[in-house]
């Protein structure tokens, strides 16, 4: 199995990763760059317990969202995927891997991905 380098370009497809210890527990994000958007991966096992896509929309000011893969009751990666794809103006694709059992937990996450944004935004 061949490793992976941070911000490798493989294909036109960008990578990178980084983590986070975030109340007491690692979190790991995968960041693929696409052509016009770009996937994002967070959790601290791998695992793709769900997957949400959502882009801007001329009709709506909030951009559109659906759950592809998951319990459509956990809407985590759902309402991750929106909030991004209006912060950036791409479609994004998120898989949220982490336990909902504690809200602050959430934001702390959100706050590290916007942190990451302003640091590297020619990764997202």
């Amino acid at each position: 199995m061949t490793e992976m380098l941070n911000g490798s370009d493989f294909g036109g497809i960008l990578v990178h990763n980084f983590s986070e210890k975030i109340l007491e527990q690692v979190v790991h994000f995968h960041v693929m760059k696409l052509n016009e958007g770009f996937f994002l991966w967070v959790g601290s096992a791998p695992a793709l317990s769900n997957l949400a896509v959502s882009m801007s929309s001329k009709y709506d000011s909030m951009p559109l969202s659906t759950l592809v893969l998951g319990d459509p009751s956990n809407t985590a990666a759902n309402s991750l995927a929106q909030r991004l794809a209006k912060r950036t103006k791409k479609q994004v694709f998120v898989s949220y891997s982490l336990p909902m059992t504690n809200s602050s937990l959430s934001l702390l996450v959100e706050n590290r991905i916007k942190k990451e944004l302003e640091l590297h935004p020619e990764n997202f």
